[in-house]
């Protein structure tokens, strides 16, 4: 300072002395920017660089050292550009690439790929362009980033994907942000979560005036997380009215939970007997009118499922629509299988039905081994359509997949139109005549061999169908049909040989019963203990639930 002022005092030779210093500048200079990089690599792996724009903070996303990444993807965050967010978020899905000092966001639905300053110029990927890797810490601090920034979306679904994130991540951290967005939310089920997450930050907090209204909240809501919040709670709660609330908000929970479990337990039972349903409805029909055991209609399911996988490779582009295809496909293909069956083999053995089913087993054998000489021995995996993905969230805690809910649906259905069949066209009529009295049948002119074929073709056809269904719960493999077989005998011997609400009844039944013990005894001894059940049943009710009446009836 001295010297300065005394440059101050003398202007002549400090103009001479900032000469001079100008003229060594330049090599000094040329130095400092040398080492410009260097230095900034520094300060970004301490991660305390002063804020950056956000050009300069998206080439350190380039660097192979994981803090810099991370320095990086902070000041992005806080740079509030326009393309931050659709670039951080790239950056966590794998979708964020790099060619040079040029960065690029790839579609997340086709291979295109678009500069991050040109996001309408999607191209081609550049020959160079390199995907940007990141790790788990900066991917975690990405995705609470954009589920923060999510509740300012106008889209309610994204705030509520946004809050359930959140709540799952179960910290404070964006106390703040749900703070100012609760006011202006208008979606109930959004501001349910939303006072529910800030429920549970105040619970925790050391305000003890908020501990009352935090458990009142929580109590509302039975998610397990908020029971093990108030089960802590208890123990540290400070007076006693506050336990005293605090337990009975637990018990509340703990009997919402316990009927969720219910309901959680009769919508997988439902699901597990519409799959019964389905693949007995169609040996139901066989066994129930022609008294054929046949031990290939879990291949003919599998032919039904193998259908749905073709038809799929047939129309890659369109999976939402390859199901509906694959429906009559199925149909047509297994039926017209089960058609073969019964001309060239099962007519021959009428009355005979020990080497029915010796042959109809040798059957099965032939076709798993074709499908594994065309198809290979191999699983293979039947795309689910989009509209068939995700869950229905019926309340916080309890959903139900989509996939489940359409195979119901679809199970009711295909019961309906068979029913339709037997009761409302010529061919039910003469079925039911058969199936009641063959020979008082062929006496009164029902040509009662096209009546067998008409049946089996029938039954293998619905047998397809309920192959399609299961591809969309399990892979399609060539020993898919024998994991269902065992399980359609049980479900038509109880229902009632040859009775179609018998058949509903019983299948929905054991998939209900199945579920309800699993939880008990293991998925294993359940069904050794419901197949002892039927046992016993049998024992009791040898014709089922719905036995045929009449004087007449074989």
């Amino acid at each position: 300072m001295k010297s300065l002022f005394r440059l101050n005092k003398l202007p002549g030779l400090g103009a001479l002395a900032l000469a001079l210093a100008l003229s060594l500048s330049p090599p000094a200079l040329a130095d400092e920017t040398a080492s410009a990089p260097v230095a900034a690599a520094s300060a970004a792996d301490t991660a305390s660089a002063a804020p950056v724009g956000f050009q300069t903070a998206l080439q350190g996303l380039a660097s192979n050292n994981f803090n810099t990444k991370q320095a990086a993807v902070e000041a992005i965050a806080a740079s509030g550009h326009a393309q931050a967010l659709d670039t951080l978020a790239a950056l966590a899905d794998g979708r964020l690439f790099a060619e040079g000092p040029t960065f690029y966001i790839k579609a997340a639905d086709s291979e295109q790929f678009a500069p991050i300053d040109a996001p309408d110029a999607a191209a081609d990927k550049p020959a160079a362009a390199k995907r940007i890797t990141t790790n788990n810490k900066i991917r975690l601090w990405i995705r609470t980033y954009v589920a923060e920034n999510a509740l300012l979306s106008n889209d309610a679904e994204a705030r509520k994907a946004a809050m359930t994130q959140m709540l799952q991540k179960n910290d404070a951290s964006a106390l703040a942000q749900v703070q100012a967005a609760l006011p202006k939310e208008n979606n109930q089920s959004v501001r349910e979560l939303m006072q529910t997450y800030i429920a549970r930050a105040d619970l925790q907090g050391g305000d003890h005036s908020r501990h009352a209204a935090a458990i009142a909240v929580l109590g509302k809501n039975a998610l397990p997380e908020n029971l093990s919040l108030l089960q802590n709670y208890v123990q540290t709660a400070s007076t006693p009215e506050l336990k005293a609330q605090a337990e009975k908000a637990i018990s509340s929970i703990e009997t919402k939970q316990t009927l969720m479990k219910g309901a959680e337990n009769v919508s997988f039972g439902l699901s597990l007997g519409s799959i019964l349903v389905l693949t007995a409805i169609g040996l139901a029909i066989t066994f129930g009118v022609m008294g054929v055991i046949n031990m290939a209609h879990g291949e003919l399911m599998m032919i039904g499922a193998y259908c749905a996988y073709v038809v799929q490779l047939l129309m890659p582009n369109h999976i939402g629509w390859s199901i509906a295809v694959a429906i009559p496909v199925a149909f047509a293909v297994s039926g017209f299988v089960g058609v073969l069956i019964e001309r060239f083999v099962v007519r021959y053995l009428y009355g005979r039905p020990l080497e029915t089913l010796l042959a109809t087993f040798g059957i099965s054998l032939i076709l798993q081994q074709l499908v594994r000489s065309v198809f290979s021995p191999l699983n293979r995996m039947v795309q689910t359509p989009e509209w068939m993905s995700g869950a229905w969230q019926i309340m916080p805690g309890l959903s139900v997949t989509w996939n489940r809910v359409y195979i119901f649906i679809f199970c009711l259905l295909c019961f309906f139109a068979l029913l339709a069949v037997m009761k409302r066209t010529r061919l039910g009529l003469e079925v039911r005549a058969v199936s009641q009295n063959r020979h008082m049948a062929r006496a009164m002119g029902i040509n009662d061999r096209k009546v067998d074929m008409m049946t089996f073709g029938l039954g293998s056809g619905v047998a397809g169908v309920a192959g399609v269904a299961l591809s969309q719960l399990t892979n399609v493999g060539p020993n898919l049909g024998q994991q269902y077989i065992v399980d359609s005998f049980m479900v038509v011997v109880v229902g009632g040989v040859g009775n179609l609400w018998g058949t509903l009844v019983s299948g929905l039944g054991l998939g209900l019963l199945n579920k309800f013990m699993e939880p008990w005894l293991g998925a294993v001894l359940a069904k050794a203990i419901v197949l002892v059940l039927i046992i016993l049943f049998i024992q009791k009710f040898p014709r089922g639930l719905f036995p045929q009446k009449g004087r007449a009836v074989e």
